[in-house]
């Protein structure tokens, strides 16, 4: 954190706890309709690009702000990760992992306005993915072996350290690639794409973890986690082949922290399926296929079971996109990927049934320059 403050610095500061302490009518008030965020993970001055959210579902750059630290740069996804950006539920505050300084940082969201809170040293090296829900937040430290630790969320949006809560995963090079938490606060979930594993670990009272109950998991190279409103978790599958479909599984999670399938590697009819995100008010999810630049839908039956959305694929990014993340407005009208290879933002409507409508592209980031992350409200 940082220890001494100008006087500018300070009077922005309290700006922005004022923000987050305003009544949640003032801020939707200033949302405009939504907005989206981009984040460039560049190696020096790490920045979140803003965009307004038109009526239409069009997007318009509104700012770019900085992280307070340095990301790990490279080219397309170089952190193999889901949830490098991470929004709260009433999307007053974001969280952003800085890869290359080792820290997290927490800003305050005034409509497309970031005022930076807080940053915060992750206990491990590589943050990758950031998950929070109520006052716990929770970082994926994907280098070495891997390690989760966690923070409790003070009001002014600063991050405290939960003591003892660093947890290291199930194996010595587990490649993880995701960390989220369970509707009800009670688990927290890793993916290890290299052991085809998944984490659960129990969240304490007090924010500590207990050691990892380690599952099988239904696909290989499980990679993005995402729990749906009725508390199934569904896991998108890369299958690490690039001449077959990748797949989406979808658990069951019981008190003991074991995973019981319910859909069992369904294919996406995509390659690379690395990236998923909830949309309709919880009834779908949606994919974002890398290889092949499209993304696929499926339905999320009452036992949490997965149905494909007509032929899966519902919607198609130009080829050689590389949508490496996805997200989802509040609304559930509009889908947002982020696509690496040339730097630009897919946008697209989502119909009533489920499919997807091309609203086209909103360019302006560094093409093939390592962004990563995109949150959406």
């Amino acid at each position: 954190m940082i220890k001494s403050l100008r006087l500018p610095y300070v009077l922005s500061l309290a700006a922005a706890t004022v923000l987050v302490l305003a009544p949640h009518r003032a801020a939707a008030q200033d949302d405009h309709g939504g907005a989206v965020f981009a984040m460039t993970n560049a190696a020096s001055n790490n920045q979140i690009n803003a965009y307004v959210r038109l009526e239409d579902g069009s997007l318009a750059f509104a700012g770019a702000f900085s992280t307070g630290g340095n990301g790990s740069g490279g080219t397309v996804d170089p952190l193999h990760s889901q949830g490098s950006l991470k929004l709260s539920a009433d999307h007053r505050l974001l969280f952003a992992v800085n890869a290359g300084s080792g820290t997290v940082s927490s800003f305050a969201v005034r409509g497309t306005n970031l005022f930076l809170l807080d940053t915060e040293p992750t206990g491990g090296s590589l943050p990758t993915s950031v998950t929070q829900a109520g006052d716990l937040v929770y970082v994926l430290n994907a280098g070495g072996n891997g390690s989760v630790t966690g923070f409790h969320l003070l009001g002014n949006g600063h991050l405290l350290p939960i003591m003892n809560s660093t947890r290291y995963l199930s194996g010595s090079t587990p490649a993880p690639t995701d960390v989220v938490l369970s509707p009800n606060h009670q688990f927290l979930i890793v993916p290890e794409s290299a052991t085809n594993q998944i984490d659960v670990f129990r969240v304490f009272p007090n924010g500590t973890l207990s050691d990892p109950v380690v599952s099988d998991s239904a696909g290989a190279v499980p990679f993005a986690a995402v729990f749906a409103p009725d508390g199934a978790l569904i896991v998108g599958n890369v299958e690490n082949n690039q001449t077959v479909s990748s797949t989406i599984s979808s658990y069951h999670l019981d008190q003991n922290g074991s995973l019981h399938v319910v859909t069992n590697a369904l294919p996406t009819a995509g390659q690379a399926t690395c990236w998923d995100v909830i949309g309709r008010f919880g009834r779908s999810v949606y994919t974002a296929n890398a290889a092949n630049s499209t993304l696929s839908g499926f339905n999320i039956e009452h036992n949490g079971a997965l149905t494909p959305i007509g032929d899966a694929v519902v919607g198609q990014n130009p080829a050689g996109s590389a949508n490496i993340d996805i997200a989802a407005s509040d609304d559930g009208r509009y889908l947002y990927t982020l696509n690496g290879a040339t730097g630009t933002i897919g946008m697209f409507a989502v119909q009533e049934d489920g499919s997807l409508v091309n609203l086209g592209l909103q360019d302006g980031l560094p093409a093939k320059a390592g962004i990563n992350g995109i949150a959406a409200y």
